[in-house]
């Protein structure tokens, strides 16, 4: 689904990790791992680049933390670095979402975002980062305008959280 040579940002995601993509991506040498760029890059100084970077890749993989049963997907971020990508900056977008993940409508998906994956959120981001994690952002995508734009992946099996 993705060119070689292709520029990609991999949102933070248990999903990706597990499943082996975001390494895949950002380590293969087959794509320009727009994450990796941005951890060689001086935040103080290259920090509007950074964002540049992130918010306009060829293509932005990640995952959501809820889908509806009418297809919408939520999405809980405490930087905000893959939400302009999933609204539409990024020329594509590729959800890879767990079976789990799936929930009747909008209050249960909201409900799962602080209930269930934020706890879990908040302990890898304390053992990866030393600081706890925090739902600044909450993202609702109901409909892609642009047709073919985004691609929703779901697995079959329970992964990420």
């Amino acid at each position: 689904m993705i060119p070689e040579g292709a520029a990609v940002f991999t949102g933070a995601s248990e999903t990706l990790r597990l499943s082996g993509i975001d390494d895949d991506i950002n380590t293969s040498g087959r794509y320009d791992s727009v994450k990796a760029r941005g951890v060689r890059m001086d935040r103080a100084t290259q920090r509007n680049d950074i964002w540049r970077a992130l918010s306009v890749p060829d293509f932005i993989v990640g995952s959501v933390a809820a889908v509806t049963e009418t297809g919408s997907l939520v999405a809980g971020s405490a930087s905000g670095s893959q939400l302009p990508g999933y609204v539409g900056a990024a020329a594509r977008a590729i959800w890879v979402v767990g079976a789990q993940k799936i929930v009747p409508d909008l209050p249960s998906a909201l409900r799962r975002v602080e209930e269930h994956c934020l706890p879990l959120e908040n302990k890898r981001a304390k053992k990866a980062y030393g600081k706890p994690s925090a739902l600044n952002r909450v993202l609702i995508l109901n409909a892609e305008t642009e047709p073919g734009r985004g691609t929703v992946l779901l697995l079959r099996e329970a992964i990420g959280f």
